[in-house]
């Protein structure tokens, strides 16, 4: 199966890139993600060595801030089982799991982020998830074309 890419948002004051740096060996659980269609995505679709743009969501500007890899495919969120964490679901036993997370390991994280505002304007980028209007999926795919379009953009920001 060829390489996908992906797209995932964080609050930075809840996960940010430079958490992820700072997480021994620069890997970590990419877990509290509560929307099915995401869910499906990370249990079923997301494989080892899938590359992800880690977008800042909610922070001004909001937009791409680095680079991640995945190195762990869809596992049952544990946090969803804690009954101290925000991402608690009450509705969720260990015998069935019904939110899935991945690990994902720091790859590159980018001096100055690039903003939605410039993705929205770059040539190639218009049917992107993230450029579209109302769209605020977490997890969010983006095809091997529109990684090759951000990974030209992206040498402007280094």
């Amino acid at each position: 199966m060829a390489k996908r890419y992906w797209l995932f948002k964080s609050e930075p004051d809840t996960f940010s890139i430079d958490d992820l740096q700072r997480a021994p060996k620069g890997v970590a659980v990419w877990d509290g993600v509560r929307n099915y269609q995401a869910r499906n995505m990370l249990r079923d679709i997301i494989k080892v060595g899938d590359e992800v743009f880690f977008y800042h969501s909610r922070v001004q500007p909001p937009g791409i801030a680095g680079i991640c890899r995945v190195v762990r495919e869809g596992f049952p969120d544990k946090s969803a089982l804690e009954l101290s964490s925000q991402y608690y679901d009450p509705k969720v036993h260990s015998d069935k799991p019904v939110w899935y997370a991945v690990e994902v390991q720091f790859v590159l994280k980018l001096p100055k982020i690039i903003p939605l505002e410039v993705l929205k304007k770059t040539p190639g980028l218009q049917k992107m998830m993230v450029t579209r209007k109302g769209n605020r999926l977490s997890i969010q795919p983006v095809t091997s074309e529109e990684w090759k379009i951000i990974m030209v953009l992206m040498k402007n920001y280094r």
